[in-house]
Protein backbone atom coordinates (compact mmCIF):
# COMPACT_ATOMS: atom_id res chain seq x y z
CA UNK A 1 0.00 0.00 0.00
CA UNK A 2 1.60 3.22 -1.17
CA UNK A 3 2.36 5.68 1.63
CA UNK A 4 1.56 3.24 4.44
CA UNK A 5 4.47 1.97 6.60
CA UNK A 6 5.23 -1.72 6.09
CA UNK A 7 4.85 -2.52 9.78
CA UNK A 8 1.31 -1.09 9.80
CA UNK A 9 0.40 -3.15 6.73
CA UNK A 10 1.76 -6.27 8.42
CA UNK A 11 -0.16 -5.47 11.61
CA UNK A 12 -3.39 -5.00 9.66
CA UNK A 13 -2.91 -8.32 7.86
CA UNK A 14 -2.29 -10.11 11.15
CA UNK A 15 -5.42 -8.54 12.65
CA UNK A 16 -7.45 -9.59 9.62
CA UNK A 17 -6.12 -13.15 9.78
CA UNK A 18 -6.94 -13.35 13.49
CA UNK A 19 -10.46 -12.08 12.95
CA UNK A 20 -11.05 -14.62 10.18
CA UNK A 21 -9.57 -17.44 12.24
CA UNK A 22 -11.84 -16.65 15.19
CA UNK A 23 -15.03 -16.55 13.10
CA UNK A 24 -17.11 -19.73 13.06
CA UNK A 25 -20.79 -19.21 12.35
CA UNK A 26 -20.97 -15.79 10.67
CA UNK A 27 -23.50 -13.28 11.94
CA UNK A 28 -26.68 -13.27 9.83
CA UNK A 29 -27.46 -10.32 7.61
CA UNK A 30 -31.20 -10.99 7.68
CA UNK A 31 -33.82 -11.93 10.28
CA UNK A 32 -33.59 -15.63 9.42
CA UNK A 33 -32.70 -18.00 6.61
CA UNK A 34 -34.83 -21.14 6.89
CA UNK A 35 -32.99 -24.07 5.32
CA UNK A 36 -34.57 -26.04 2.47
CA UNK A 37 -33.36 -29.06 0.54
CA UNK A 38 -33.96 -27.66 -2.94
CA UNK A 39 -32.25 -24.95 -4.95
CA UNK A 40 -35.42 -23.77 -6.69
CA UNK A 41 -35.75 -20.02 -6.15
CA UNK A 42 -33.45 -20.21 -3.13
CA UNK A 43 -30.22 -18.64 -1.89
CA UNK A 44 -27.27 -20.74 -0.64
CA UNK A 45 -26.13 -19.57 2.86
CA UNK A 46 -23.99 -21.42 5.47
CA UNK A 47 -24.14 -24.71 3.59
CA UNK A 48 -27.92 -24.63 3.14
CA UNK A 49 -30.39 -23.24 0.65
CA UNK A 50 -32.86 -20.77 2.14
CA UNK A 51 -36.56 -20.55 1.42
CA UNK A 52 -38.28 -17.30 0.62
CA UNK A 53 -38.67 -15.61 4.06
CA UNK A 54 -42.27 -14.77 3.22
CA UNK A 55 -42.99 -18.51 3.17
CA UNK A 56 -41.49 -19.20 6.61
CA UNK A 57 -43.84 -20.48 9.29
CA UNK A 58 -43.77 -21.55 12.93
CA UNK A 59 -42.93 -25.17 12.11
CA UNK A 60 -39.60 -24.04 10.63
CA UNK A 61 -38.54 -23.03 14.16
CA UNK A 62 -40.22 -25.84 16.10
CA UNK A 63 -39.37 -29.31 17.45
CA UNK A 64 -41.81 -31.52 19.34
CA UNK A 65 -41.14 -33.87 22.23
CA UNK A 66 -37.77 -33.02 23.75
CA UNK A 67 -39.36 -33.73 27.14
CA UNK A 68 -39.63 -37.44 26.26
CA UNK A 69 -36.87 -39.67 27.75
CA UNK A 70 -34.68 -41.41 25.18
CA UNK A 71 -33.51 -45.01 25.35
CA UNK A 72 -30.18 -45.58 27.08
CA UNK A 73 -30.12 -49.33 26.40
CA UNK A 74 -26.68 -49.37 24.82
CA UNK A 75 -23.08 -50.10 25.77
CA UNK A 76 -22.44 -46.59 27.08
CA UNK A 77 -25.76 -46.17 28.86
CA UNK A 78 -26.41 -42.76 27.31
CA UNK A 79 -28.31 -41.10 24.50
CA UNK A 80 -27.85 -37.68 22.88
CA UNK A 81 -30.74 -36.03 21.04
CA UNK A 82 -29.02 -33.27 19.05
CA UNK A 83 -31.11 -30.52 17.49
CA UNK A 84 -29.04 -28.84 14.80
CA UNK A 85 -30.06 -27.10 11.59
CA UNK A 86 -30.81 -30.56 10.18
CA UNK A 87 -33.66 -30.94 12.69
CA UNK A 88 -34.83 -27.33 13.05
CA UNK A 89 -34.41 -25.67 9.66
CA UNK A 90 -34.88 -22.21 11.12
CA UNK A 91 -31.57 -22.53 12.99
CA UNK A 92 -29.72 -21.87 9.75
CA UNK A 93 -27.42 -18.80 10.26
CA UNK A 94 -28.51 -18.38 13.89
CA UNK A 95 -25.33 -19.93 15.33
CA UNK A 96 -26.96 -22.09 18.02
CA UNK A 97 -28.04 -25.67 18.62
CA UNK A 98 -29.34 -27.77 21.49
CA UNK A 99 -29.03 -31.32 22.81
CA UNK A 100 -30.87 -33.44 25.34
CA UNK A 101 -28.57 -35.85 27.22
CA UNK A 102 -30.09 -38.96 28.81
CA UNK A 103 -28.08 -41.21 31.13
CA UNK A 104 -28.78 -44.59 32.66
CA UNK A 105 -27.18 -45.13 36.09
CA UNK A 106 -23.40 -44.81 35.55
CA UNK A 107 -23.97 -43.98 31.90
CA UNK A 108 -21.25 -42.13 30.02
CA UNK A 109 -20.88 -39.71 27.13
CA UNK A 110 -17.24 -40.50 26.34
CA UNK A 111 -14.45 -37.96 25.76
CA UNK A 112 -15.20 -35.96 22.64
CA UNK A 113 -14.70 -32.61 20.90
CA UNK A 114 -16.99 -30.10 19.23
CA UNK A 115 -14.66 -28.44 16.69
CA UNK A 116 -16.99 -25.52 15.97
CA UNK A 117 -18.73 -24.71 19.25
CA UNK A 118 -18.39 -24.01 22.93
CA UNK A 119 -21.00 -25.74 25.09
CA UNK A 120 -22.91 -24.88 28.23
CA UNK A 121 -24.57 -27.71 30.14
CA UNK A 122 -27.43 -27.57 32.64
CA UNK A 123 -28.38 -30.61 34.72
CA UNK A 124 -32.10 -31.26 35.19
CA UNK A 125 -32.00 -34.58 37.04
CA UNK A 126 -29.34 -36.68 38.74
CA UNK A 127 -25.64 -36.09 39.33
CA UNK A 128 -23.01 -35.81 36.60
CA UNK A 129 -19.23 -35.85 36.88
CA UNK A 130 -18.07 -33.62 34.02
CA UNK A 131 -14.80 -32.16 32.88
CA UNK A 132 -12.52 -30.95 30.12
CA UNK A 133 -8.79 -31.07 29.42
CA UNK A 134 -6.77 -27.98 28.57
CA UNK A 135 -4.46 -27.96 25.56
CA UNK A 136 -0.73 -28.69 25.51
CA UNK A 137 1.57 -28.36 27.32
CA UNK A 138 -0.48 -28.34 30.53
CA UNK A 139 -3.12 -30.98 29.67
CA UNK A 140 -4.85 -29.96 32.88
CA UNK A 141 -8.07 -31.76 33.84
CA UNK A 142 -10.80 -29.42 35.11
CA UNK A 143 -13.73 -31.30 36.65
CA UNK A 144 -16.85 -30.80 38.71
CA UNK A 145 -19.67 -32.96 40.05
CA UNK A 146 -22.96 -31.36 39.06
CA UNK A 147 -26.43 -31.76 40.53
CA UNK A 148 -29.90 -30.65 39.40
CA UNK A 149 -29.84 -26.96 38.55
CA UNK A 150 -26.06 -26.75 38.19
CA UNK A 151 -24.44 -25.33 35.05
CA UNK A 152 -21.01 -25.99 33.51
CA UNK A 153 -19.28 -24.63 30.38
CA UNK A 154 -16.93 -26.44 27.98
CA UNK A 155 -14.62 -24.27 25.83
CA UNK A 156 -14.62 -24.78 22.07
CA UNK A 157 -12.40 -27.53 20.69
CA UNK A 158 -11.37 -29.07 24.03
CA UNK A 159 -11.84 -32.73 24.98
CA UNK A 160 -14.70 -33.12 27.46
CA UNK A 161 -17.02 -35.77 28.90
CA UNK A 162 -20.11 -36.35 31.06
CA UNK A 163 -20.52 -39.32 33.42
CA UNK A 164 -23.54 -40.20 35.57
CA UNK A 165 -22.11 -40.94 39.01
CA UNK A 166 -25.48 -41.79 40.55
CA UNK A 167 -27.52 -44.98 40.69
CA UNK A 168 -30.55 -43.21 39.16
CA UNK A 169 -31.19 -41.83 35.69
CA UNK A 170 -29.84 -38.38 34.84
CA UNK A 171 -30.94 -35.77 32.33
CA UNK A 172 -29.15 -32.65 31.10
CA UNK A 173 -29.54 -30.09 28.34
CA UNK A 174 -26.57 -28.76 26.38
CA UNK A 175 -26.56 -25.49 24.45
CA UNK A 176 -23.92 -25.13 21.71
CA UNK A 177 -22.65 -22.02 19.95
CA UNK A 178 -23.05 -23.27 16.40
CA UNK A 179 -25.89 -24.45 14.19
CA UNK A 180 -23.64 -27.41 13.35
CA UNK A 181 -21.09 -27.91 16.17
CA UNK A 182 -19.60 -31.14 14.83
CA UNK A 183 -18.57 -34.14 16.92
CA UNK A 184 -15.26 -35.98 17.22
CA UNK A 185 -15.46 -38.91 19.67
CA UNK A 186 -11.84 -39.63 20.55
CA UNK A 187 -11.91 -43.43 20.82
CA UNK A 188 -14.22 -43.86 17.81
CA UNK A 189 -12.14 -41.61 15.59
CA UNK A 190 -8.74 -42.95 16.59
CA UNK A 191 -9.49 -46.68 16.84
CA UNK A 192 -12.48 -46.83 14.49
CA UNK A 193 -11.28 -44.77 11.52
CA UNK A 194 -12.15 -45.94 8.01
CA UNK A 195 -9.78 -47.22 6.73
CA UNK A 196 -8.00 -48.13 9.98
CA UNK A 197 -4.88 -46.26 11.06
CA UNK A 198 -1.73 -48.36 10.72
CA UNK A 199 -1.42 -50.17 14.10
CA UNK A 200 2.26 -49.22 14.30
CA UNK A 201 1.20 -45.56 14.55
CA UNK A 202 -1.15 -46.26 17.45
CA UNK A 203 1.31 -48.59 19.19
CA UNK A 204 3.91 -45.83 19.29
CA UNK A 205 1.48 -42.96 19.96
CA UNK A 206 -0.26 -44.63 22.91
CA UNK A 207 2.63 -46.85 24.07
CA UNK A 208 0.41 -49.92 23.86
CA UNK A 209 1.04 -53.55 23.03
CA UNK A 210 0.15 -54.52 19.46
CA UNK A 211 -2.49 -56.99 20.66
CA UNK A 212 -4.20 -54.24 22.66
CA UNK A 213 -4.26 -51.91 19.66
CA UNK A 214 -5.67 -54.59 17.37
CA UNK A 215 -8.30 -55.44 20.01
CA UNK A 216 -9.35 -51.79 20.29
CA UNK A 217 -9.55 -51.41 16.53
CA UNK A 218 -11.86 -54.41 16.35
CA UNK A 219 -14.02 -53.00 19.17
CA UNK A 220 -14.48 -49.62 17.47
CA UNK A 221 -14.50 -50.63 13.81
Amino acid sequence: MKGVPNHLVALALVALACSLASAYDPAPLQDFCVAVNTSTDAVFVNGKFCKDPKLANANDFFFLGLNTPRSTANQLGSNVTLLTVDKIFGLNTLGVSLARLDFAPYGLIPPHIHPRASEILVVLEGSLYVGFITSNPDNRLITKTLHAGDVFAFPIGLIHFEFNVGNTNAVAFAFLGSQNPGLITIADNVFGSNPPINPDVLIKAFQLDKNVVEYLQKQFS
